[in-house]
């Protein structure tokens, strides 16, 4: 069994910052891809950022220069951290996890249950 547990969101005003962190528990050997999906009302999912086991990140187009993705391969948790959040920005943000290797069994896809991130004043 894997869980990934995210934890951070809130509402925040535009201009401000925010850190998500998602933690994975369970029996694991290794994770290969981590990364941040969000999910606005009416629209669909769609990736904010990706970070490979060895730290190569990737951003979605209306995030880069304003969030950084980060990994502690060593306890099994990503970061997101947000800066200049906009309105837009508000959504719900999920992790993901691919190919997730435990002591039973490979999980080709995990997701978190998600976060409300508003950004609102």
């Amino acid at each position: 069994q894997v869980q990934l547990v995210e934890s951070g969101g809130g509402l925040v005003q535009p201009g401000g910052s925010l850190r998500l962190s998602c933690a994975a528990s369970g029996r694991i050997f290794s994770i290969d891809d981590m990364g941040w999906y969000r999910q606005a009302p009416g629209k669909e999912r769609e990736l904010v950022a990706g970070i490979t086991k060895g730290g190569i990140t990737n951003y979605g187009d209306s995030v880069k220069g304003r969030f950084t993705i980060s990994r502690d391969n060593a306890k099994n948790i990503v970061y997101l951290q947000m800066n200049s959040l906009y309105d837009e920005d508000t959504a719900v943000y999920y992790c993901n996890a691919k190919n997730v290797l435990t002591h039973l069994r490979r999980f080709l896809g995990v997701w978190g249950q998600g976060t409300l991130v508003t950004v609102s004043s």
